[in-house]
């Protein structure tokens, strides 16, 4: 069970996807800060704010305007004060280039965005599950999709 207060930020320019995250999260048995934006320039602008904390996790969308998931997840590695934020790639595409090009970039994890409410809620529930564990590094590639396929989420229902 993840009992810190999870502060994240969600990149997405997909209104129900962004929705479908927010409801997911609300259901799952943790105390979260949720910021939405809908491209990269703003993800770039949100992390650089001054003053302001770093989020513990950023879940950024592959294909965006303005600026893809692709070129925000390079200009943040190539950031010293952003590398270590922990990344996770998602998209509605599991196209193996695409998986295999941001596991190089070093990004966390990878998930292929779900159809159904309650898979949302189980790769959601693992990514936090695995990025606010501190001592783990980043994965090999044979584990670097999360597919929420053998996650118990906690019955801890919010009240």
């Amino acid at each position: 069970m993840i009992s810190k207060n999870i502060n994240i930020l969600l990149a997405d320019d997909d209104p129900s996807d962004c929705l479908l995250f927010k409801e997911a999260l609300d259901e799952l048995p943790v105390t979260a800060s949720l910021t939405m934006v809908q491209n990269g320039e703003q993800v770039i602008e949100e992390l650089t704010k001054k003053g302001k904390e770093l989020p513990d996790v950023l879940f950024l969308d592959i294909n965006m305007p303005r600026k893809s998931g692709f070129a925000t997840l390079g200009e943040i590695k190539r950031n010293t004060g952003l590398q270590k934020l922990p990344v996770i790639m998602f998209s509605t595409s599991s196209d193996l280039e695409s998986v295999k090009k941001v596991f190089r970039d070093a990004a966390h994890y990878y998930i292929c965005k779900p159809v159904e409410f309650s898979q949302w809620k189980k790769v959601i529930y693992e990514a936090l599950t695995l990025v606010m564990n501190k001592d783990n590094p980043l994965p090999l590639q044979e584990n670097f999709m999360i597919t929420g396929a053998s996650v118990i989420i906690p019955d801890n229902t919010k009240n």
